[in-house]
């Protein structure tokens, strides 16, 4: 007689996540882990997707890689949409064939998102980018955007950031597709995770922003943002889907503001984006070892 069956439960495999706010650091400690965990990077950030914008997102250089191996950079062309449930599908299949081969993934970005989107087992609502709709909402302003959103589902847009035109316009599309944003369910987690947040002080962290800033604009950044006009048009690209500092540098070469104009918007803007990563990285404090950054 068989005594009765105790079911195990499955281990669940190792996963390392890097998380913070720009300019803290992530991708160089990011590296530094993957040398030492036998890992190959998954980038969770929803601008270096992109083909061609290096500088303006501070994409990894090959150099600062050292050759640990990257992945979800420079993989879609400028003019294409790309969902969170497309990063999800692709990033994931990424993921596991890392860990069939004996490596350990490391997500390091600043898209929350796409983080969440890989290590909690929520669902994503399947929703086709509606290009006519897209193009109607892109002619609103972000404010405009975010009351649209509020009418149609508030619970959504309470939820929010209201300051990001990207988010505000899914929703929008997803809300009219499917009534509302779906809600979703209490996360699990589907890996061990591992987590490091980047923790650097306000004036740590400002002071990081400047010179980065300054960085950037020597390294030809005007330069990069004249050509993204240049090959798209600057009557077919919106500058605000590529980010601030596209959108800011754009004005200039518009004579729309000064250099100096241009620099203290960029600061100041790219000093509000980081307050609000810091905000969304709160739900990961207490499951994240906090990395102290100088």
């Amino acid at each position: 007689m068989h005594g009765n069956i105790i079911p195990t439960m499955k281990k669940l495999q190792k996963v390392i996540v890097v998380a913070g706010p720009t300019a803290s650091g992530k991708s160089d400690f990011a590296v530094q882990l993957a040398l030492k965990n036998n890992g190959e990077i998954i980038s969770a950030d929803s601008r270096q997707i992109y083909k061609g914008l290096d500088i303006g997102t501070g994409k990894i250089t090959k150099k600062e890689m050292r050759s640990v191996n990257h992945h979800m950079l420079d993989i879609i062309n400028l003019g294409d949409s790309f969902s969170v449930a497309e990063y999800r599908k692709r990033a994931t299949s990424i993921l596991e064939d890392i860990l069939a081969r004996g490596k350990t993934p490391i997500i390091c970005g600043g898209t929350g998102q796409y983080i969440d989107s890989l290590i909690f087992n929520t669902s994503i609502p399947e929703v086709a980018p509606d290009k006519k709709l897209r193009e109607k909402l892109e002619k609103k302003t972000t404010e405009a955007l975010y009351k649209l959103l509020l009418s149609k589902d508030s619970r959504r847009a309470k939820e929010i950031d209201k300051h990001n035109r990207v988010r505000l316009i899914r929703a929008l599309e997803i809300v009219e597709s499917l009534g509302k944003v779906p809600r979703q369910n209490k996360p699990k987690l589907k890996y061990d995770v591992e987590m490091y947040l980047m923790s650097p002080t306000r004036e740590i962290l400002r002071e990081r922003i400047i010179k980065r800033l300054d960085i950037r604009l020597k390294s030809k950044m005007i330069d990069e943002v004249k050509n993204l006009i240049t090959h798209l048009g600057p009557s077919s690209v919106d500058m605000r889907k590529f980010g601030l500092e596209y959108v800011t540098i754009s004005k200039f070469l518009e004579g729309k503001l000064s250099k100096e104009r241009m620099k203290e918007e960029l600061t100041n803007k790219i000093n509000q984006y980081a307050k609000r990563q810091v905000t969304w990285n709160k739900k990961y404090v207490k499951m994240a070892t906090p990395v102290p950054v100088e």
